[in-house]
């Protein structure tokens, strides 16, 4: 298969996309973080603590799922140049990173869902008792 400018385009939108959903995961859960910090010191409660102690967690797979999507969007544009000055051997295996980098990102992603999930399974489990 030849590689061509459309194709490292090609994730460009989709890129950007998931890093606009990953910013915005980011600034709900920071925006917790300050609301329960505040019950934290008004009621010292444990069970706040540990909820604070789990979104930290899921804030920095955030962090990490971010910067894995801006190397691949930047693996991607350096494919795009390589391309254009026919250098294309050099390209297949930056857009190969490119790509590497996109699934660790979407990987990244799903633990954080997942760590969302049992989040709200425990609160909802605290709420039955």
């Amino acid at each position: 298969m030849e590689l061509t400018l459309s194709i490292p385009a090609l994730l460009f939108p989709a890129i950007s996309l998931s890093m606009l959903a990953y910013n915005a995961r980011y600034l709900a859960i920071a925006a917790l973080i300050r609301q329960l910090h505040g019950e934290f010191k008004a009621t010292g409660s444990r069970r706040i603590g540990i909820q604070v102690e789990q979104l930290q967690r899921r804030l920095r797979i955030i962090k990490h799922m971010q910067a894995v999507a801006i190397i691949s969007f930047l693996l991607s544009a350096i494919t795009m140049f390589l391309i254009y000055v026919e250098l294309n051997i050099w390209a297949n295996l930056i857009f190969g990173g490119s790509l590497f980098a996109l699934m660790i990102s979407l990987v990244l992603s799903l633990i954080e869902v997942q760590l969302s999930t049992q989040s709200l399974s425990t609160q909802l489990a605290d709420m039955e008792e």
